[in-house]
């Protein structure tokens, strides 16, 4: 009977061998992997939901492009240079959230904490000029009250300067996460959301450009 019980107690309950080991392995690398899927999807879900916001805003802008009730058009009040620079900072500071990213999926404190930081300058250059620019036109009595084209005019690109700066607030949490957490799955997946949020403020702002200041330069 005592070699009985010696014999069961030598049996390894499943997850302490090593083939329960192995399970355990594989079962935590799909776990990883779907969360990473979940996340993924319903993060894409919310950006859409912001695209389909900003199309509609979009589509006001379009529709009352003319509607300036004898004030200024965009051809008056738009500096298409101060707009380059802003285009310059945002291309920029998406390049370098590129690199943030590749910097933590390889742990590396250098490359991840110096782009974050570079991203951080980029996007403050951007929100300045995008500021000054805003203060300057209501100076002059073109306000977002003067007409309902420059209503239009605040309320799209005032929103994106608004997506840009809690960006700026998810970035600046990014980095103080990984410096008090680390490197983790949960922390690497709320930096791919990150930079899908950031990439696409990039692109939402290069149609801003071209629809809002280049072709109300060009009218």
């Amino acid at each position: 009977m005592s070699g009985a019980q010696g014999a069961v107690g030598r049996i390894e309950p499943r997850g302490i061998g090593r083939g329960g080991r192995l399970h355990w392995a594989e079962h935590a690398a799909r776990d990883i992997a779907s969360k990473r899927i979940i996340v993924g999807f319903g993060f894409w879900i919310f950006l859409l939901s912001d695209i389909v916001m900003f199309s509609a805003f979009f589509a006001t802008y379009a529709v009352l492009t003319e509607a300036t009730a004898g004030g200024p058009s965009g051809k008056d009040v738009f500096h298409l240079h101060v707009v380059a620079m802003e285009t310059a900072f945002l291309l920029l500071s998406s390049f370098t959230c590129g690199i943030a990213s590749i910097g933590a999926r390889a742990r590396n404190n250098p490359m991840f904490y110096m782009s974050m930081a570079v991203t951080a300058a980029f996007g403050a250059g951007f929100l300045f000029l995008e500021i000054h620019e805003f203060v300057g036109m209501i100076a002059i009595g073109a306000g977002p009250t003067r007409s309902a084209f420059l209503s239009a005019f605040f309320t799209l690109v005032g929103c994106h300067g608004l997506h840009v700066t809690l960006g700026l607030m998810w970035l600046l949490t990014m980095m103080a996460q990984v410096f008090a957490k680390g490197y983790r799955a949960d922390i690497l997946r709320r930096m791919l959301c990150f930079s899908l949020f950031w990439h696409t403020l990039d692109i939402i702002w290069v149609a801003i450009f071209t629809v809002v200041y280049l072709m109300g330069v060009a009218v």
